[in-house]
């Protein structure tokens, strides 16, 4: 059977006992992106009513096929207790919820409209008229439909702002028991509705009052104005209010507090399955400025945790949102294609694109994080705004598949295992690189001690799979040649005892297209960030601001 593409159409209104913000929490980070999340749906939006009646407030989603949305398990368990979480039950005990799905029948649009779901239309702002219709009985729908396609919607079309107009029939999966022609009609903001001539020109017509008067039995009318455009994860740190974790432990939020910032951890699956945490925080604006941090090999966020508290502690820098994620590699969720310089750079876009960031404005990675901070300015000029590329190389030496290849022997013959037996980094292998990361003042002076164990452990449970597959990014790679024609703002920084980089990476600032800021970090190794937080911290925000 033919796929039927069409929308799962939801009208909402919640209690006056539930908070606006408890309600809003619940919809746009728990709710919404679960089902934009699905591969088979497109897209999310939610409108609230320009009117005062309720329901207020109307959700749209764009599937393949509606029957997906009887059908596909991915979905259906999406309602059930122990998948959906205990807030969703809660939340949707005091929401009265008109749920109803349609399939497509007819799609007729204008130069004027767009995408509102790609990240380039960030920022558009969007009107709905929503006019659903039944018929009398023993009247025949397609008279009704002959009208909308032959008269209305082409009378429509010339009305000032119109953008998109498209008929919908109630799914044959819908078990609603009532047959409705639903039609969406797309407009800007600024409109001619209700007040232009053209406006009053299609809804005066003999054929619209012939159809009114013969055929339709009901008929319902509501303008909605679009309040939010889901993405397929998490991202609105305005309405948190609840410290909150999912069932599958995936997805946790954390409510701004007094002194603290909000918090929202979560993933986004790339289009080759890689599973890609990340961890949101900071500013609550939607639209403020985002940081995005880089790790290296063997390591997940939480090197940044100092860096992050001295940015976001500091007066002035409240303004920034701060996005952090585990490369791939960290896990053995790694995707299916064979991890490159290119596919590290396309992840750091996915994640912009999932949290509808069209710009970052700046990516600050380390070691490998560096390359590829370097790496997505010089191939997505357009969706960074300046980068900060630390203790690391545009050019992989020839020597590093061999010595990588030596560290995964050692790790290979420790065979260490975590609880869940999957095998691991180890423990040889993690001293042997913490050791070669950190100077020796740092190391044996006892004052980083917390802080290098923290380190270790995190390479100690690197999964072995995720780092054999991780490192072969670094095994050969050449930018140094482009990278002489960027423009994006750059700046180079680099530990003073990190071995050769420093002279390695002052030559990379002098060939640099626009020239580059080059910063050294005296009494830090490999992971700068770590040792030196709040130095590093401060130049950042000095070389954004300057």
């Amino acid at each position: 059977m033919a796929p039927k593409p069409g929308v799962l159409y939801v009208k909402m209104q919640p209690a006056a006992s539930l908070a606006a913000d408890q309600f809003h929490d619940w919809y746009n980070n728990e709710h919404g992106p679960l089902r934009v999340r699905l591969p088979y749906c497109q897209n999310g939006f939610r409108y609230r009513a320009t009117d005062k009646e309720e329901p207020e407030w109307m959700a749209i989603y764009d599937f393949d096929d509606t029957a997906d949305l009887a059908n596909k398990e991915s979905y259906t368990k999406l309602r059930l207790p122990g998948v959906a979480s205990q807030r969703e039950l809660d939340v949707k005990n005091n929401v009265v919820i008109d749920r109803r799905m349609f399939d497509l029948v007819e799609t007729k649009q204008g130069d004027g409209f767009r995408q509102l779901e790609d990240i380039k239309n960030v920022g558009e702002e969007n009107l709905i008229l929503a006019v659903g219709m039944t018929v009398k009985p023993g009247k025949d729908m397609k008279e009704l439909e002959k009208w909308y396609t032959e008269e209305h919607i082409p009378l429509l079309a010339k009305v000032p702002g119109w953008r998109r107009s498209r008929r919908f029939l109630t799914s044959a999966v819908d078990d609603s028991g009532k047959m409705e022609h639903l039609a969406l009609h797309d407009y800007a903001p600024k409109n001619g509705l209700n007040s232009s001539e053209e406006y009053k020109t299609a809804t005066s017509t003999s054929w619209r009052d012939k159809v009114m008067q013969e055929i339709v039995a009901e008929k319902s009318r509501r303008e909605y104005s679009l309040y939010y455009t889901f993405g397929p994860c998490p991202r609105d740190l305005t309405s948190l209010v609840t410290d909150w974790s999912h069932t599958d432990s995936k997805t946790k939020t954390k409510p701004p507090t007094q002194g603290h910032w909000g918090v929202i951890e979560s993933y986004i699956t790339t289009r080759d399955g890689a599973e890609i945490p990340y961890r949101l925080e900071g500013s609550s604006e939607p639209d403020a400025p985002l940081i995005v941090l880089s790790n290296s090999i063997l390591v997940e966020w939480g090197i940044w945790d100092e860096f992050v508290d001295a940015i976001l502690s500091t007066p002035g820098n409240a303004k920034y949102r701060i996005l952090r994620y585990d490369t791939r590699g960290r896990s053995k969720k790694c995707g299916t294609v064979r991890i490159s310089l290119d596919v590290l750079a396309s992840d750091v876009i996915e994640l912009l694109d999932a949290l509808r960031v069209p710009k970052a404005t700046a990516l600050v990675g380390v070691s490998l994080g560096g390359a590829t901070a370097l790496n997505a300015a010089l191939k997505y000029p357009d969706r960074v705004g300046a980068f900060v590329s630390c203790d690391t190389n545009a050019k992989a030496p020839p020597s590093n598949p061999k010595a990588w290849g030596e560290r995964i022997e050692v790790a290979e013959k420790e065979g260490a295992k975590a609880q869940s037996d999957e095998k691991v980094v180890g423990e040889q292998l993690a001293e042997m690189t913490v050791r070669r990361w950190f100077v020796k003042e740092s190391y044996d002076g006892g004052a980083m001690e917390a802080k290098i164990g923290k380190v270790k452990q995190m390479v100690h449970d690197n999964s072995l799979e995720g780092f054999k597959k991780g490192v072969q990014a670094l095994y050969e790679y050449d930018i140094k040649d482009e990278m002489k024609g960027s423009r994006v703002k750059a700046a180079f920084l680099v530990g003073s005892g990190d071995g050769v980089l420093p002279d390695t990476m002052k030559e990379m600032s002098q060939e640099y297209g626009k020239g580059a800021v080059y910063r050294v970090i005296d009494g830090a190794g490999h992971l700068p960030m770590v040792e030196k937080a709040k130095e590093v911290a401060n130049f950042v925000t000095s070389f954004l601001s300057s």
